[in-house]
């Protein structure tokens, strides 16, 4: 009977050995631990496994993401709150808890849970805000096919998936690369887009707040077809920056007061692709010029407490960013921006914190594309941005606070032998094909879903050349 037992454990011991790279030697928890919650794991083919206690020690398989962690902290009464960097921040009864993670291996990490009494109470003194952002919606021939109903268009299906993640936010912003200037010259798709109006009322209806109308595509239908498109967005109750109809307009920056933090948008473009601008509207349009970047920065920054601007810039389907937006980048944040979000290349590009004067500024060189129907499962992937800051009340400083985001794939599907659209969440959509529970996605979709969501994470956090 021993020598069966033995029998059993030996291949146990060295296949857990094998599954953390050898690392018997872990210097932050007893190894004999480790390898008993490792069996644990193996053996109940559970996600969690605790290791030890004071202070709580647990073994979490990666392959969902933090969120079997999550479900043992809301079982206890915490509620999720963010993710920055490697803490996992709960809430409860006026209190923060921040677990430690630290990867162990390709699959494991372990997390660290502090006392509850070491654990400082939320001050009322503090607000805590939420920007949700994503990138480019190309409304393609085939997109625009995909929401006609009769004489009609609707588009509320191209976002619903996403739409509780964009309504997570305080406040939503999306880039619109097509004009919405009316049937009169036809619906098209690329080169020279013009999408029914029919598109600002899903984005309005899907908890979008602002589109962003600065892009190389703006004058696809001339300036009549741009101050349309944003005739079109505000009645369906949008914000919008990057154009304007009036000096006013262009005066009078956009600010939002969001319980008190006050946060001011500026957008801004590289080019309409050789279209000329109105030479006598110099307000009309926020052309990507260094200098009077700056200037805004500098007339805005007094305004508000955070500085958000929005970029359409870079490489076409480059991975990077260049050595010269890398640099702006910085120059910006010096003089008083606080958050870039990069639009135009189509594909994701990497993101970064810069510490400046003291002071966590993020950027994103490219969020990817939100919707369209591009070649190359890379054209069609994008990020949901989730921007946390919180701001001293006392003291009026603000500082970001949490970084997440939520990797995205714009899905083709038929219904009837029709082509339609949607842009799903990847890591959701696999737990939903998983369950039986997805529409229109089989378990022989789950291998490009995993493929697209690793090359999404490695994208964004991959070094900088």
């Amino acid at each position: 009977m021993r020598r069966l037992v033995l029998l059993f454990l030996v291949p146990v011991l060295v296949l857990t050995c094998m599954l953390f790279n050898y690392s018997w030697l872990y210097q932050e928890v007893n190894p004999t631990a480790l390898a008993s919650a490792a069996i644990r794991l193996a053996l109940q083919n559970a996600d969690v496994e605790a290791i030890s206690q004071s202070p709580d020690k647990y073994l979490v398989k990666t392959i969902d993401g933090i969120d079997p962690f999550i479900s043992l902290m809301q079982n206890r009464g915490w509620t999720y709150r963010d993710q920055m960097g490697a803490g996992i921040v709960f809430v409860k009864n006026g209190q923060l808890l921040t677990a430690g993670s630290r990867k162990y291996s390709k699959h494991y990490m372990i997390v660290t849970v502090p006392e509850v009494g070491a654990v400082p109470p939320v001050t009322s003194a503090q607000e805590t805000i939420t920007l949700t952002a994503t990138g480019d919606i190309l409304m393609h021939n085939t997109v625009i096919a995909s929401g006609k109903q009769g004489d009609s268009y609707n588009y509320d299906h191209l976002f619903a998936p996403i739409k509780k993640l964009i309504e997570e936010g305080d406040y939503s912003s999306v880039n619109l690369e097509s004009a919405i200037a009316g049937p009169a010259s036809g619906y098209t798709g690329y080169p020279v887009f013009n999408s029914p109006d029919s598109i600002a009322n899903a984005l309005k209806n899907n908890g979008f707040d602002l589109a962003v109308t600065a892009s190389n595509h703006t004058l696809d239908r001339g300036y009549s077809g741009a101050l349309r498109t944003l005739d079109v967005l505000r009645q369906a109750g949008l914000d919008t920056t990057g154009t304007f109809k009036t000096p006013e307009e262009k005066r009078n920056f956009l600010v939002k007061d969001i319980r008190g933090v006050k946060v001011g948008y500026l957008a801004y473009s590289y080019d309409t692709n050789g279209i000329p601008l109105p030479q006598d509207k110099p307000y009309f349009y926020n052309l990507l010029d260094r200098d009077k970047i700056i200037s805004d920065i500098s007339a805005l920054r007094p305004e508000v407490d955070l500085l958000v601007l929005v970029l359409h810039w870079g490489v076409e389907y480059s991975p990077y960013p260049t050595e010269q937006q890398r640099k702006l980048a910085k120059e910006f944040f010096e003089k008083g921006a606080d958050v870039i979000l990069g639009s135009h290349p189509h594909v994701i590009q990497p993101m970064e914190t810069m510490q400046i004067n003291g002071k966590d500024k993020f950027v994103i060189y490219s969020m990817g594309n939100s919707m369209g129907n591009q070649n190359g499962v890379e054209r069609n992937s994008g990020v949901i941005l989730k921007l946390q800051f919180t701001k001293d009340l006392n003291q009026g400083e603000t500082n970001l606070s949490g970084v997440s985001y939520t990797p995205i794939f714009m899905h083709p599907y038929y219904i009837n032998g029709r082509q339609m659209f949607r842009v799903v969440p990847i890591q959701a959509t696999i737990k939903a094909i998983q369950a039986g529970k997805d529409p229109y996605l089989g378990t022989d979709s789950i291998p490009l879903l995993q493929e697209v969501l690793a090359a999404t994470n490695k994208q964004l956090t991959q070094p900088l050349r």
